[in-house]
């Protein structure tokens, strides 16, 4: 059943909010960057990101990291809003929209907001396919100048929902372990065959930093 009233969505927002922060508080998790740390809660951290994660490990970011100053991009898919309306909750700043070309007024707004902030993408989202990423979050790094920060999120034996994503659910006092690489420039004013090559370039990396998290999960 579809949820349209837009109170029910604020509860189940504010809701599942509450129950991510209860949940996600019993893993055991450990961040072990493989270059630079990326924490955006460290003392002094300095410089601007695009961080980027899979649509199916999206609890763990929303756990803990969450900040205003971290604008997370939301598609206005009919369940974007009780997306949106979680990550409001958490402590995310939200950004309506999505990473192609022809959505010139989500890419404004993530322009105007990357001079202050930082960004967080999910790649792969509303609807895959699952771990594919797409050329607009390229085209959004070569446009800001923002550096890509692939996140790697791997959780011990987690259940997973039949959805698209295989969507990761993890399970009470289990490991989660979430993995950094180095930072991937993307140059400016890139073609279609240049948006491509470092599409693929980025896929292998997001690939690889999920690839040590699972391992290091089990």
């Amino acid at each position: 059943m579809k949820i349209r009233k837009p109170w029910m969505i604020k509860l189940i927002g504010l809701l599942g909010a509450v129950v991510i922060r209860l949940w996600l508080s019993t893993l055991r998790i450990r961040y072990r960057p493989q270059g630079p740390n990326f924490d955006p809660n460290q003392p002094n951290f300095a410089g601007r990101f695009i961080y980027i994660f899979w649509h199916e490990n999206i609890l763990l970011p929303c756990y803990l990291f969450a900040r205003r100053d971290i604008k997370v991009l939301i598609s206005e898919h009919a369940d974007g809003e009780m997306i949106a309306q979680v990550c409001h909750h958490v402590g995310f700043g939200t950004i309506r929209g999505s990473t192609t070309r022809k959505s010139l007024t989500a890419l404004r707004n993530m322009l105007r907001a990357s001079r202050r902030n930082h960004i967080a993408v999910i790649p792969d989202g509303p609807r895959g396919p699952r771990r594919r990423v797409e050329k607009g979050v390229i085209y959004l790094a070569s446009k800001t100048g923002l550096p890509i920060v692939a996140v790697g999120i791997g959780y011990e034996n987690p259940r997973r929902l039949g959805t698209w994503d295989r969507f990761a659910l993890p399970r009470l006092d289990s490991k989660a372990r979430i993995i950094t690489l180095d930072p991937i420039h993307i140059p400016a004013d890139l073609d279609k065959e240049g948006l491509e090559e470092y599409r693929q370039i980025v896929q292998n990396e997001l690939d690889k930093a999920c690839a040590i998290a699972e391992k290091r999960a089990n």
